[in-house]
């Protein structure tokens, strides 16, 4: 199955080809003409899809960073305290796309906090997976009903996943560092200060506040609301505006285009190279559709490698506008971006050993199955 990449797109990746072959004639004499042919094909495929994926990358960076000024991890873990959370946890898990360094002790504190173990093993499948900049690679990488598919395919595989460790008990499996601590209320009579509540610094009443007061001065205050340091004019004050969250959201938008900048370059080069020299007969001889081994066999190849979303898509599409069917470059993507070696070494300071190996099973069923259902909804 070819890309669905639109006839435009096509057109202007051709156009920049056919410069770069004007701009590289004279050195056709010493690499051939079939050479630069290749050479110009890669280069127009590679400054096409680079222009589109780094407005495509900013842009959606930008919304998610403008999602989370809202949404804070406090919230998320009250969001992710129901039982019935499932859901919850895969639409938070695509809103905050997986870093290993930040999701790490994220996924301790909801541990920690008593978070329903199903909801935890749901929020560590989508997050990667439902990672905004690969729907959107996807979508214009592989058109609108491949990229809806291979979401709702993830969603479904991990709330299944989530349900049925929870079920077989493998929230016993827990790291005992990282074991839910027992609840209890974090402000009790006991431990609390010999205040009455006329004494609270939030009381709208005038009187003294004690030296012990957390946050107000041992001086008198008044009654009006606005000078309470609790007050709800100060609190509201706090809370981000779409103004206030724009310029911080911008930013990390262009910090982690930086970050990934490498990534991309590699991967879009990667398949340019794919696009523009091999021989299209050489992948669809063991990745085509005819060959039954092609999706458990690119699923097998993902897992293992740590390749990032930014990197893979492109990839990925190089290899189907070469022959290799969309299914199989389904499963490889999931392989790649569902699990790598770095993240299980660190999921193994929360996880015992049979959640690691229910994690990539699972990682490796939902590839295979995704990519063997494909032709039935796409």
């Amino acid at each position: 199955m070819q890309s669905t990449a639109s006839n435009e797109s096509l057109s202007i990746s051709e156009w920049l080809g056919q410069g770069i072959r004007q701009i590289l004639s004279g050195l056709e004499p010493s690499i051939g003409s079939d050479t630069l042919d290749s050479l110009s094909q890669a280069g127009g495929t590679f400054l096409f899809i680079f222009a589109e994926l780094t407005l495509l990358f900013i842009s959606i960076s930008y919304l998610i960073g403008m999602i989370q000024s809202f949404i804070p991890p406090e919230k998320i873990r009250t969001l992710l305290s129901n039982k019935r959370s499932y859901a919850i946890a895969a639409l938070l898990g695509a809103i905050t796309p997986f870093c290993s360094c930040s999701t790490i002790p994220f996924l301790k504190g909801l541990i920690r906090a008593g978070t329903n173990f199903g909801a935890i093993i749901v929020f560590l499948l989508a997050s990667p997976l439902l990672n905004p900049i690969i729907i959107g690679l996807f979508f214009v990488s592989f058109g609108l009903k491949a990229a809806i598919y291979y979401f709702a395919s993830a969603m479904l595989f991990s709330i299944l996943a989530g349900l049925a460790l929870d079920k077989l008990g493998f929230g016993k499996y827990l790291q005992p560092h990282t074991s839910p601590t027992p609840r209890k209320a974090t402000f009790s009579l006991a431990s609390a200060p010999s205040l009455s509540p006329a004494d609270s610094c939030c009381s709208p009443k005038p009187s003294l506040a004690p030296s012990s007061s957390p946050c107000c001065t041992p001086k008198p205050v008044t009654a009006s609301p606005s000078s309470s340091c609790c007050s709800e004019e100060k609190t509201a004050s706090q809370r981000p505006t779409i103004a206030s969250a724009s310029k911080p959201a911008l930013q990390q938008a262009f910090q982690d285009f930086r970050q990934a900048l490498p990534y991309m370059l590699i991967g879009t080069a990667i398949g340019a190279i794919i696009y523009g020299f091999v021989p299209d007969t050489f992948i669809s001889r063991y990745a085509s559709a005819d060959n039954p081994l092609a999706i458990p066999f690119s699923a097998i190849i993902g897992v293992p490698l740590y390749v990032r979303a930014e990197a893979v898509i492109p990839i990925s599409l190089g290899l189907v506008e070469k022959g290799m069917s969309l299914g199989a470059a389904m499963a490889f993507i999931i392989g790649s971006a569902g699990a790598s070696i770095t993240e299980v070494i660190l999921l193994k300071s929360i996880f015992k050993q049979p959640i690691i190996i229910a994690f990539l099973v699972v990682v490796f069923t939902m590839a295979i199955a995704t990519g063997y259902l494909l032709p039935l909804f796409v």
